[in-house]
């Protein structure tokens, strides 16, 4: 009964076995259609696959052993490793002719890339190029590997290729009919071109800036975009094939170096930018720290092998590009205009760059989006921190415009209005007011000069109130303000004068008694000279209300009454 048994087992086992071989075999051996109409074909699902874990197995070895596996659902992104993929097209040509097609592998930075054609009686046909080879080495000279197939008409050819690198196994094969791929490289290329030509005009522009305004920051901008710009260069294969195509060392190391370079100017960009050494000085230091890491890295790199920098400083991007937006968010908490446009600039680059480096470490597909989603996003944020930089000169001009205790506009503001509002005077009349606050020099022996700073505060908050809208209130110096009303008659003025003078007298300064005394005068049917006479006139009423006791408004068209008693 047992030797029955286990016969019956044996058998039962081989009944399940044999489908499964079966299918096993069709699968290998099913071809890929190519057909006669192809203009285009993503070979990245159809594609079979080994791992060779050890890197070293030949070719031979390789064909002999037959271990491929069809790829399946699995993406062809395999991040950073140290393995060899061996991938294996069988193409099938449909059509009843030769065809010449063109397959391309459309991630230039791999580091060895040997592809066998078979051809004729069943000869293979080796190829051996990639980026640590010298460019001359591929087929086509190409930014990308392309790699022309001769198809015999309704015949099957076998390619065989080798993938092997130190940076990110990213696998991406297209297969292409020559109109076709000529008409995409053409798109590529006007893309490429729309793209750098966007980073030089940048640049351009931002040096023409830098030579008129003379502020640092465009200089760490400049140097930031021009490495960023070079690195792309690199990252596309447009610098191998064009600028160091004989130095295939150097355009491995060259990623590596202007990366380093990038985050360096970058922080240092952000630094001057944001002012974080006087703003937000722990978080500085800690950006100087990342600064020398990156020089660190930049110089291991020229020692150490590609693959084994290449990780440590991908991550190093991701923690410099969350410390600037960090550094960013504390200017925006603190009120600094410009960082808005810079948040905004380093929100696309952090978002690209996650896309990017999820694409790298293998966790996204590698495809145009996830590829250039980096790139991208880089020149959204130039593109976001060149307005970011405009924004920094009016906020610079600004602060030259205003008064840094009480954030009025300033002296050299008023000297500006004044002229500009004489200058339009046909539209109307134009008011204006000179205060001082009364015994403002007793006041600050009385209870010090802190006091007196908070009293010179509200007293330009009680103005900036209750003028009305388009009047322009501003510091003249140490006590005194002005106020320049356009579009009012001498009565109006007076009036607002006298509403100003009520509004400080009610303010509420605990047992500090704060009053004011106006002069008012307006050029209107008086016709001044110059501003600066139209200043005189109003200055020359007030120092009348301050003879005639204080706490009140005197106008220069009627400098022999007082508005208001003492």
């Amino acid at each position: 009964m047992k030797p029955t048994s286990d016969r019956f087992a044996w058998l039962m086992q081989l009944v399940m076995v044999l489908p499964l071989v079966f299918i096993a075999e069709v699968v290998r051996a099913t071809p890929i259609e190519v057909p006669s109409d192809l203009t285009e074909m993503a070979l990245n699902r159809q594609l079979y696959l080994y791992e060779d874990r050890s890197g070293e197995a030949d070719f031979a070895a390789v064909i002999q052993r037959d271990e491929f596996e069809p790829i399946g659902e699995r993406n062809p992104n395999f991040g950073f490793s140290r393995s060899a993929y061996w991938v294996r097209l069988q193409l099938q040509n449909t059509a009843p002719r030769e065809r010449t097609l063109t397959l391309r592998q459309d991630y230039p930075l791999i580091d060895q890339l040997d592809v066998w054609i078979e051809g004729q009686g069943g000869s293979f046909k080796h190829l051996a190029t990639g980026d640590r080879r010298a460019f001359d080495t591929r087929p086509v000279e190409f930014r990308d590997f392309l790699f022309p197939l001769q198809l015999p008409a309704s015949g099957k050819t076998e390619v065989y290729l080798r993938f092997a690198t130190g940076g990110s196994m990213n696998i991406g094969l297209h297969l292409y009919q020559q109109e076709s791929l000529f008409e995409s490289l053409s798109r590529e290329q006007l893309a490429f071109g729309f793209y750098y030509g966007g980073v030089a005009v940048l640049v351009l522009y931002n040096l023409f800036i830098f030579l008129v305004v003379r502020d640092r920051a465009f200089i760490y901008y400049l140097l930031y975009a021009s490495s960023y710009g070079l690195y792309f260069g690199v990252h596309n294969g447009l610098s191998f094939q064009f600028l160091w195509p004989n130095s295939p060392d150097w355009a491995n190391l060259s990623l590596i170096v202007l990366l380093a370079f990038t985050l360096i100017f970058g922080l240092q960009f952000t630094r001057q930018f944001l002012e974080s050494g006087t703003h937000a000085p722990r978080l500085d230091r800690f950006a100087q720290v990342l600064q020398w890491l990156s020089l660190a890295m930049l110089g291991a790199a020229f020692v150490l092998p590609y693959a084994t920098v290449i990780v440590p400083i991908a991550l190093h991007t991701m923690v410099v590009t969350s410390l600037i937006l960090i550094l960013g968010t504390v200017g925006l908490l603190q009120g600094y205009r410009p960082a808005r446009f810079f948040m905004l600039a380093w929100a696309a680059l952090l978002f690209g760059v996650l896309v990017y480096m999820l694409k790298a470490f293998g966790v996204l597909p590698h495809n145009p989006y996830t590829h250039n989603a980096f790139q991208a996003g880089a020149l959204i944020e130039m593109v976001l921190l060149s307005l970011a930089l405009a924004s920094r000169v009016n906020e610079l001009q600004r602060q030259t415009l205003t008064d840094p205790l009480t954030k009025l506009a300033n002296r050299r503001f008023f000297d500006r209005q004044l002229d500009l509002a004489m200058a339009n005077m046909s539209r109307g009349a134009v008011g204006l007011l000179v205060i001082d606050i009364d015994h403002f020099k007793r006041f600050n022996d009385r209870f010090g000069h802190s006091k007196g700073d908070e009293v010179l505060v509200a007293v330009g908050a009680a103005l900036t109130a209750h003028t009305p809208r388009g009047a322009s209130v501003c510091r003249y110096g140490g006590e005194e303000f002005a106020v320049i009303l356009p579009a009012t008659d001498a009565d109006e003025s007076a009036r607002i004068a006298e509403n100003l003078r009520q509004c400080v007298v009610d303010m509420d300064m605990g047992e500090m008694a704060v009053s004011i005394s106006v002069g008012v005068a307006c050029a209107n049917g008086r016709c001044f000279a110059s501003s600066k006479d139209f200043f005189q006139a109003a200055d020359s009423a007030l120092y009348k209300a301050k003879r005639e006791g204080r706490n009140r408004v005197v106008s220069f068209e009627n400098s022999a009454s007082t508005m208001a008693p003492v």
